[in-house]
């Protein structure tokens, strides 16, 4: 029997938070979310589908930028409203080219950028 992504906990709105990790560095690359047919369409493809909530639509990561997520494995947090995808990232994973979206740190009180993007 497969999996059932309706055994999830979503919030109000039918999503999840879903932390996207690098499988080969252990990096954070990012966080989206997700409802119960983004899940099942990434379990079903391989291809990590997010769900956009500006744009109300379906977002599957790479499909107009390249920049794919090719899902590895998909862990599911103790309380089940949470998921963490451990994925095969081709080239950056944030929109502002960077290869994460946490490229920003606070140290001494003071914002420092500590990734450069992509060229």
């Amino acid at each position: 029997m497969g999996f059932d992504p309706g055994t999830l906990v979503y919030d109000e709105r039918g999503l999840l938070p879903v932390i996207a990790q690098d499988h080969a560095s252990g990096d954070v690359l990012m966080l989206a979310w997700m409802n119960a047919d983004a899940v099942a369409n990434t379990l079903e493809t391989g291809r990590v589908t997010y769900w956009s909530r500006s744009r109300n639509a379906f977002w599957v990561k790479g499909e107009t930028s390249g920049n794919v997520q090719k899902l590895v494995e998909m862990r599911i947090d103790c309380d089940r409203d949470c998921l963490l995808v451990v994925v095969d990232q081709t080239g950056p994973a944030c929109h502002t080219n960077r290869r994460s979206c946490f490229y920003t740190a606070l140290r001494g009180g003071a914002e420092v950028e500590i990734l450069k993007p992509e060229s």
